[in-house]
C-alpha cells in the first residue's frame, strides 16, 4: 500500500458527524483514501464542507475542476492492495454493516476450505453495491478471506464514479471488470471471485420485481469447469431495500451510459445532495451460505456443450429463487 503512514485511521469527531449524516459518506470514502495514499487531485476540505449543504456539491465540483486545470482527475491505473482492503473493511465498513447495515452471515457450516472459489450471489438495491461489500466484509472478517468482486465497467471508468472517487479506488479494493479476460486472469490466480449471475439485470430489474432473480448469465459455470473452482452460493436477504420504490428508466440509463438509472422518491435528496450517491437506506443485509457446488460439463460427441452451461446457470438460479422464497416466508 502505497504511502501508507505508521498510524491507522481513526475517527473523529467529523468523521462519526459524516457516518450518521447521509451526503457525508463519500466524505470518508475519500478521506480514508487520502489518509494512506498521496492524493493531490482529491477533494479538499473547504468542498467537503460544501458537500453538506443542498446544492453544494456542485460548487465542489466546480472548485475541483477549476483547480485541476479545467480538466477531470487523471484516470489513474491502480493495482489490487489487498492490505487497504483489510483497514478498509476494519476502519470504514467495520462501524457501517455493524450498526448501520446490521450484516449477518448465516449457515457458516457451508463454508469449504480456503481455496479459491466462485460465490455467486443475488444481487439487487439500483444503488451502490452495499450487499457486495457486505458479503466481502463478512467473509474477510470471519474467515480471513481475501474477496474479489466482479464489478460493472461503469464503476472503474464512468465520469462519475471518477469524479465521486478516487480514480483507483475500486480496483485498489480489490474490484475485478466486469471483461472476460480480467475475469479470466482473477480465476487463474486462485482468486475468491464474488460474482453476481444476474450481473446488471439484478439490481436494474426495479421495485416490483424485488426478489425475482433475472436469468443467469453462464459464464461462471463455463469458468468454474475450466479452473475446477467450485461454486459457493449466496442468498442475500435486505438488499432490495437498499434503494426502495425505484423503477429503472432504460431511456435515460442508455443516454447517461449507466447500466440502470434508478427513479424514487429519494432521488429528490441525490439532486440536492449528489454526494450521496453511495449512501442507501437502511436495512439489514442477511446472508445465507448454500452447499457449494462443482459443475460438470459433458463433452460427448455431439453434445451441445453451450446448451448444457445454459441449463446449469438455471438450475442454479432455480435452486437460489427457493431459498429467498422460503427465508421471505419465515420472515
Amino acid at each position: 500500500m502505497p504511502n501508507s503512514p505508521t498510524c491507522p485511521y481513526e475517527f473523529s469527531w467529523f468523521d462519526w458527524f459524516c457516518l450518521w449524516y447521509p451526503p457525508g459518506w463519500l466524505i470518508l470514502f475519500n478521506r480514508h483514501w487520502q489518509h494512506y495514499h498521496h492524493d493531490p487531485a482529491g477533494w479538499k476540505w473547504l468542498e467537503y464542507g460544501l458537500f453538506l449543504m443542498p446544492g453544494g456539491f456542485y460548487l465542489a465540483l466546480l472548485s475541483r475542476w477549476l483547480r485541476l486545470g479545467c480538466r477531470s482527475p487523471h484516470r489513474e491505473i491502480e493495482e489490487f492492495y489487498p492490505d487497504y482492503q483489510q483497514v478498509f473493511c476494519d476502519e470504514i465498513l467495520d462501524p457501517i454493516m455493524t450498526h448501520y447495515f446490521r450484516a449477518e452471515l448465516h449457515l457458516q457450516d457451508n463454508l469449504p476450505p480456503s481455496q479459491s472459489l466462485i460465490v455467486a450471489m443475488n444481487h439487487g438495491g439500483m444503488c451502490f453495491p452495499w450487499d457486495f461489500l457486505g458479503l466481502g466484509y463478512l467473509l474477510r472478517k470471519t474467515e480471513g478471506w481475501v474477496v474479489q468482486p466482479l464489478a460493472n465497467v461503469v464503476l472503474f471508468e464512468h465520469p462519475w464514479m471518477i469524479w465521486w472517487l478516487p480514480p483507483a479506488w475500486s480496483k485498489a479494493l480489490g474490484g475485478v471488470q466486469a471483461q472476460r479476460d480480467d475475469f479470466e486472469d482473477a480465476v487463474m490466480h486462485k482468486t475468491i471471485l464474488l460474482y453476481a449471475p444476474e450481473g446488471v439485470r439484478g439490481p436494474g430489474k426495479g421495485w416490483s420485481k424485488r426478489y425475482q432473480l433475472q436469468t443467469f448469465h453462464p459464464s461462471f459455470i463455463q469458468l468454474s469447469n475450466r479452473y475446477r473452482m467450485p461454486i459457493l452460493p449466496v442468498v442475500c436477504l435486505g438488499s432490495e431495500f437498499l434503494h426502495p420504490w425505484a423503477w429503472n428508466v432504460k431511456a435515460l440509463a442508455k443516454r447517461v451510459n449507466l447500466p440502470f438509472f434508478p427513479v424514487s422518491p429519494l432521488m429528490i435528496a441525490f439532486v440536492l445532495f449528489p454526494s450521496m450517491g453511495v449512501w442507501a437506506m437502511r436495512t439489514q443485509l442477511r446472508y445465507y451460505l448454500q452447499a457449494f457446488e462443482q459443475p460438470e460439463i459433458e463433452v460427448t460427441s455431439g453434445s451441445n456443450v453451450r446448451s448444457q452451461v445454459y441449463q446449469q446457470a438455471q438450475r442454479l438460479r432455480d435452486k437460489l429463487q427457493h431459498h429467498i422464497n422460503q427465508r421471505l416466508s419465515r420472515h
